[in-house]
């Protein structure tokens, strides 16, 4: 690994002993005695003791470390001494130069008893401080890392979409409005329109990560207005089954890359064991969830055609219990629930080529075999009274030769929520955007 100057690493400092070092953190704690002092210094790795023995008068040492605060950035460089006695690694830095970079104020915004709201105020200290936030990240790097991979490997070109719309998507719900010069323009709420055209464009398998914004008043664990889709679209496809296929085993080689990779930090900071599935997931069709689920007593009235939280949980306890596995692909959708390019079989056109993934009972996929054919597509628009004209360009895609096609969209931060434990999405996103947060 490279590092910019000669930095050391607080987990570079076991093979530095005996060494004169520079490390570059912040101030963890402080304890300021009359003869000696004791810093605790801070870097994305680690923690390591600063400790310096009073020298009165002069010592400019001293001085600098009387003046710092929790949370001061600080670089120090000295030598790396053996003290069994440290809790932190048995090892401290005897202190030869203290620069004080950037002293903060008092007191510190927040602190470890400080309620997630307001902590989401000062999102920036609160990554800083906690190695839970640190840790997701990496593990976030990792995941995209290992998702990507699995792409490349087969023949996926990666894409970057546009996100300013000149219609509204879809039914025009559930979209951002703004001013665009003379006009309005609209917020992406999916790269699902251009990842067709790129498949009518003749790139045969597509992937993108990007953000992707829905303009939902929800306020619940699972939502934002502004999130990190994973997206992929797949041309030639025989059928949906080969999107699953895609999606486990790009979902199986990601996690397995976390559990390599971040598996025993996991453990230790979140109390979570990353497992790597299995393939196949299970799949169950929508109809048997349904049925399995008014057989136990959710929706008496026999009228929910989707599947509420309670009924995804409810689902994916049975397919654990029957299978033992946490994944469970729930398949053909009724068509009021799903889109009108969503592809309908011949020989059940009550329905769709669709399917929604659930991990430990939250949805964290949806996707399907899109309509490729020009004239299905203008009939199933007209039956969801759809006008086509804001979509003509859209629907061009399929007047010349579009082939057969079938992709998915996953929302990143739900993919880690679930992965790691977390009781909210706004603790596995950076800055959370949700209906009353639009800061920092």
């Amino acid at each position: 690994m490279i590092h910019t100057t000669s930095r050391a690493l607080v987990s570079d400092l076991p093979r530095r002993v005996g060494q004169t070092v520079s490390v570059s953190g912040w101030v963890n704690t402080l304890r300021l005695l009359s003869k000696v002092q004791f810093v605790v210094v801070r870097d994305h790795t680690g923690m390591v003791q600063i400790t310096h023995q009073r020298g009165g008068v002069g010592d400019e040492i001293e001085a600098a470390l009387q003046g710092l605060t929790p949370e001061s950035a600080v670089r120090i460089t000295g030598r790396v001494t053996d003290n069994p006695i440290v809790r932190l690694g048995g090892l401290e830095i005897i202190p030869e130069r203290v620069d004080v970079l950037n002293r903060a104020e008092t007191p510190l915004p927040i602190d470890e008893h400080t309620g997630l709201e307001h902590r989401l105020d000062w999102r920036f200290l609160d990554v800083r401080r906690r190695r839970q936030a640190q840790l997701l990240f990496a593990v976030q790097t990792t995941f995209e890392q290992g998702m990507r991979e699995y792409a490349y490997r087969q023949g996926c070109t990666e894409m970057h979409t546009p996100k300013l719309m000149g219609t509204a998507s879809e039914s025009g719900a559930e979209v951002f409005q703004l001013g665009y010069f003379d006009r309005s323009a609209y917020l992406a709420q999916s790269p699902q329109f251009f990842k067709q055209m790129a498949i009518s464009a003749g790139i045969d398998k597509v992937f993108e990560i990007g953000p992707v914004f829905r303009a939902e008043p929800s306020f619940t664990s699972r939502h934002a207005t502004e999130f990190t889709g994973v997206d992929v679209e797949l041309a030639w496809i025989k059928g949906v089954e080969d999107v699953m296929v895609f999606e486990e085993q790009m979902l199986m080689h990601a996690v397995a890359r976390v559990a390599n990779v971040h598996g025993e930090a996991a453990l230790e900071t979140f109390g979570v064991e990353v497992t790597v599935p299995t393939t196949p997931f299970p799949r169950i069709t929508m109809a048997e969830a349904q049925e399995v689920l008014r057989a136990k007593g959710w929706d008496p009235a026999g009228v929910k055609e989707d599947l509420d939280p309670e009924g995804e949980r409810g689902i994916a306890s049975y397919v654990q219990e029957q299978t033992g596995h946490k994944w469970a692909f729930v398949t053909h959708y009724p068509t009021s629930v799903r889109p009108f390019y969503h592809m309908r079989p011949a020989d059940d056109p009550g329905v769709t080529l669709s399917f929604d993934l659930l991990w430990k009972g939250l949805e964290v996929t949806t996707g399907a075999q899109r309509e490729h054919r020009y004239d299905v597509l203008l009939e199933q628009a007209a039956e969801k009274d759809m006008g086509t004209e804001p979509m003509q360009d859209y629907l061009n895609v399929f007047r010349y030769g579009c082939p057969p096609h079938g992709g998915l969209g996953m929302g990143l931060g739900r993919m880690l929520m679930v992965m790691l434990g977390l009781d909210t999405i706004r603790e596995a996103t950076f800055l959370f955007r949700g209906p009353n947060r639009l800061t920092p």
